[in-house]
């Protein structure tokens, strides 16, 4: 079998025995780099989409993404090997198996170095970290483009420029300073900002005898840092640059001398704690607490970092990991203590029963030991002031229980762990703060393999990524999980995994007996104050990915800036956590999973029955108040048609502008929010919610082309009213999704839907929901050829539209009726009924509406041979989509623009705005306007005499409008492939050598165009 070796640090690479595998285009490139970074990770869909198209993807992105799959999985068998690629949803993997990646390599054998650095063997580390280094062929990820992979190269960079630092102080500590005087100098002049190297760069310059140029380094370092930065060089480098100027001794490397033994005043504590089984990952922070011992020496600040994460996250392993690392770096001891800050059966150990301990560990003896606190304090700051200790406080609760066992300062560290953020140590003490996450799903996984053993996981690679993601990556909960599989050797991953989909039961196989991840949780549920206890368990009822402030208010029943100020005691005790958001957004917040859970069975336990009803009742009024909201400030019509708007609750009254003035952007916000509500409603009978929630959205929907949440939200609403006998709610979501048909081209499907609403909508009495049926009827007719039936169902639904007062929808039809008498050749009864429907439109101030019906006059301008004033509106439309990001809207705008610039033989400017038009269609999947954008091009190679090439597309466009049965487009293009063919198959034509004849006119394509349907 073959075995590949994947280069990334430096241009892709998949190197085989045969020689280098040709990898063809941007986006396998692109795919494949993703894939290869994360081998043996799942990597979704959408990431990968997101990092093939940053910006915009189209609509058929996914689909696009399955092809370059399917193309790698091509190329990977041609070269004998069927297993690398995995499908494994929500996306695909890489199974490294044996074959190599250059970038784990890199990682491997430069943490090999550092492990051999930490227990004093340079010489090894050193040959670690060159090797490491020489893997490099340039830089990362060369000539792979997108931003997501730019952010990767930069990462791979910073580690490859950390290394050489990390390399360098090896060096310099086994006296090879000569030798690397040429290189720092190029490093520097490369990366001149980066204050490590330059300080290495000084001290192997003075230590080669080159003074006055070591002192230049520090003059020209310190002049870019406030020439570029506004800053003064960092206290490293300027504690370096006095000792130079000092010529001091501690600048040489004097020979090492044995350290004293010990006196009985000396006791060297050793309080440690053993560190637990398989430590795993936590790279990122390791590094983070390793810069506490190249801090410069300051005699009045103590060297302090704190830990901070929720319960079983792994806080005292990775102190306690850490501390044991660098233990003999400390050599006055390490002192311990457990502060039981969250301990469910014992009050906190107070500081002064602390001091008490360590004070006896120092060698003080118990007469000796002052009994008020704060002389006990001093007395322990006073030992610390000449000694060079590591102090370990775990589970601290408050500043206060920690302020007293502080050192004054000196060379002694400080590293606390607690579960809220310590914010008292802002700004009066210079403080390390780490905010620990869950593992990284490789760090997970990593884990259950050393906890289970590898032979658990080897013949399915995909449990173990589901297990990890279903402990939520939490350490606590994936050593439960390990323990599990290594004690029963008889229980498979699958089984596991099955069991712990199971929400109801899923913490109940993390906790065994009474600890475990559950008692972890309740430690810090229960010290939370009991607002802020009601808002956690509360919105643990939600089942939305993440949400707003405004939510918790909802659930609680208070004001938003209350729900604000209790969601920041929830995210301070690590309970919840802030989303990643946009610049300039409100801030948005999520759960872990297990954390969500254990929210709901606390709703569940502690709250009444009624309570909970209340407070969901609540969110899903607020979610529908405000999509209703924004709906209607999208559309500048009355919404919801046939019943009255509702008054904004209590909690939102005012706050309109603000959280929905820009509605677009709130839609897109709230998008995953809206279709797990609409789900959550369907499920526990809460029809009404569900279908209105799916049409307030639908203008989200339609514009953004998300068409998948369309059809998802429409039947799950539609099969909730149908269960709970709700009739209105079932009349509009067969409508809904008799428009979402209309919408896909799907004319016969569409009016079957539209005719079922029509019939319930009638029986209920709802004449403007009938009315919005007959317009999709009208709609169906038109795309069949049938004018006349179009017609009377437009009559029909204009006569509904007025009745109700329906401005916004009766401008509409009356721009499609201009279209329709457009469609039959009738362009003077076309135009007033465009005129009038522009009028109304601006009318209800709704941009979408206005975009709609100048779209409608210019084709009727165009129509009419007035092109010039058709460019222009076509223009207006044009800015008016972009500007609300409607690329429908777009598309179709360009396209009109397109057939202008042709009629006015201005061809290649046509042809340029008809391929953006193509482009547009392509990310659309829309079979119809791909069609009419076929035919404009076509007509653009007519008149330009390529009339071969007019033939070709013209066969294109036929096609496609056969596919979604628009018969009047594929008999206007059938006319135009007619047209065209005897000429390209004539003298000249065809295969025949030189241009075609004859070129046709824009008169002769419009009246070609124009004819209606035989």
């Amino acid at each position: 079998m073959n075995r590949f070796v994947f280069r990334l640090l430096g241009p892709l690479i998949v190197q085989t025995d045969d020689g280098p595998l040709r990898i063809n285009g941007r986006r396998q490139a692109t795919v494949l780099s993703m894939l290869v970074l994360y081998a043996d990770r799942v990597v979704s869909v959408d990431t990968l989409v997101d990092t093939v198209w940053p910006d915009s993807p189209p609509a058929t992105a996914r689909n696009q993404i399955a092809i370059c799959v399917a193309t790698l999985r091509k190329t990977f068998k041609q070269a004998g090997v069927t297993d690398l690629l995995i499908t494994s949803p929500p996306g695909y993997l890489l199974a490294k198996g044996e074959h190599r990646v250059d970038v784990q390599e890199f990682l491997e054998r430069a943490e090999q170095g550092r492990e051999a650095a930490r227990y004093g063997r340079t010489e090894e580390a050193c040959a670690f970290f060159e090797e490491a280094l020489s893997i490099w062929r340039g830089s990362a990820l060369d000539e792979t483009p997108g931003s997501r992979l730019e952010a990767e190269a930069t990462r791979l960079e910073q580690m490859r420029l950390t290394l050489i630092e990390e390399r360098a102080g090896l060096m310099l500590q086994l006296g090879r300073h000569r030798a690397l005087t040429g290189e720092l100098t190029e490093l520097v002049a490369r990366h001149p900002l980066r204050e490590q190297c330059r300080e290495h760069l000084m001290l192997a310059l003075y230590r080669s005898g080159q003074r006055a140029e070591a002192l230049d380094v520090f003059l020209n370092g310190r002049r870019l840092l406030t020439e570029q930065l506004g800053i003064e060089p960092g206290p490293g480098l300027r504690q370096l640059h006095d000792l130079i100027l000092r010529d001091s001794p501690e600048l040489t490397r004097p020979p090492a001398v044995a350290a004293p033994a010990p006196t009985a005043l000396q006791t060297i504590p050793a309080q440690l704690p053993a560190g637990v089984m398989a430590f795993t990952g936590r790279q990122r922070e390791m590094a983070s607490l390793d810069r506490l011992l190249k801090e410069p020496y300051n005699p009045h600040t103590p060297a302090l970092a704190t830990i901070v994460g929720v319960g079983g996250v792994g806080k005292t392993a990775l102190a306690v990991h850490w501390a044991s690392q660098v233990a003999d770096q400390f050599p006055d001891g390490q002192l311990f203590a457990d502060l039981r800050g969250y301990d469910e059966e014992h009050a906190p150990v107070s500081p002064a029963a602390v001091l008490d301990r360590f004070l006896r560990a120092l060698g003080i003896g118990a007469p000796q030991i002052p009994a008020d606190a704060d002389e006990r304090a001093s007395l322990f700051r006073s030992l610390l002031s000449t000694r060079k200790t590591l102090i370990v406080l775990d589970n601290v609760r408050s500043f206060p229980q920690l302020r007293p066992l502080l050192p004054g300062g000196g060379r002694s560290v400080v590293l606390a762990t607690s579960r809220e953020s310590l914010g008292d140590l802002t700004g009066d003490y210079t403080a390390l703060s780490i905010r620990l996450r869950m593992l990284e799903p490789t760090e997970a996984t990593a884990l259950l393999i050393k906890l289970a053993g590898a032979d658990r996981f080897g013949s399915d690679p995909v449990a173990v990524e589901q297990l990890s993601a279903l402990c939520d990556c939490l350490p606590l909960a994936l050593r439960i999980a390990g323990a599990r599989l290594a004690a029963k050797p008889n229980l498979s991953v699958r089984s596991l995994v099955e069991r712990l989909r199971d929400q109801r039961g899923r913490l109940d196989v993390l906790s065994p007996g009474e600890g475990g991840v559950r008692a972890g949780f309740r430690l810090t549920y229960r010290d939370l104050p009991p607002e802020a206890a009601r808002m956690y368990r509360r919105l643990g009822l939600l089942r939305t990915a993440d949400f707003a402030a405004w939510a918790g208010a909802a659930v609680l029943d208070t004001t938003v800036w209350h729900a604000e100020e209790l969601i920041d005691q929830l995210v301070d005790a690590q309970l919840l956590e802030v989303a990643e958001a946009e610049p300039g957004r409100a801030a948005r917040y999520r759960f872990q999973d297990l954390l969500r859970l254990f929210a709901r069975e606390r709703a569940e336990s502690d709250e009444p029955e009624g309570d909970t009803d209340a407070a969901l009742e609540r969110a899903f009024a607020a979610w529908l108040w405000l999509a209703e909201e924004a709906h209607r400030r999208i559309d500048g019509r009355r919404f919801p048609v046939s019943r009255a708007q509702a008054p904004a609750p209590d909690f939102l009254r005012g706050l309109a502008d603000e959280l929905v003035g820009a509605p677009m952007e709130w839609f897109e916000s709230e998008r995953t929010a809206v279709t797990d509500l609409v789900a959550h409603a369907a499920e526990t009978g809460r029809a009404w919610y569900a279908w209105t929630l799916t049409q307030s959205a639908v203008p989200h929907f339609e514009t953004k082309n998300y068409l998948e949440d369309w059809q998802r939200s429409a039947e799950q609403a539609l099969a909730a009213a149908r269960r709970t006998g709700d009739e209105p709610g079932e009349a509009t979501m067969l409508r809904s999704l008799g428009s979402l048909a209309i919408y896909q081209r799907r004319y016969e499907q569409a009016e079957g839907w539209n005719m079922a609403a029509l019939r319930l909508l009638r029986h209920t009495g709802d004449a403007g929901g009938a009315a919005l049926a007959q317009r999709n009827l009208a709609m169906c007719a038109r795309f069949q050829g049938d004018w006349e039936r179009a017609l009377e169902y437009c009559e029909a639904a204009l006569s509904g539209f007025h009745a109700s007062g329906d401005t916004g929808n009766e401008a509409h039809l009356m721009g499609f009726q201009a279209q329709i008498e457009l469609d039959r050749g009738n362009v003077s009864g076309a135009l007033p009924l465009a005129e009038r429907a522009v009028a109304l439109s601006r009318r209800t101030g709704s941009v979408r509406a206005e975009a709609q019906s100048v779209y409608r006059l210019a084709e009727v301008r165009l129509r009419a041979g007035e092109r010039g004033e058709a460019g222009e509106a076509f223009e207006a439309v044009l800015r008016l989509t972009r500007g609300e990001g409607d690329r429908v809207g777009e598309a179709h705008a360009l396209r009109g623009l397109g057939q202008t610039q042709w009629s006015q033989g201005l061809l290649s400017a046509a042809e340029r705005t008809l391929r953006q038009a193509l482009e547009i269609t392509d990310e659309l999947a829309d079979r119809f306007l791909y069609a009419r954008v076929e035919t404009d091009l076509g007509c653009v190679d007519a008149l330009g005499g390529q009339c071969a090439e007019a033939a070709e597309r013209f066969r294109r466009a036929c096609a496609a409008f056969g596919e979604v049965g628009a018969q009047p487009w594929r008999a206007q293009a059938a006319r135009l492939l007619a047209a065209v063919q005897g000429v390209a198959d004539g003298p000249g034509g065809g295969d025949a050598v030189g241009p075609p004849h004859r070129s046709f006119t824009p008169e002769e394509l419009t009246v070609l165009l124009s004819d209606p349907a035989d």
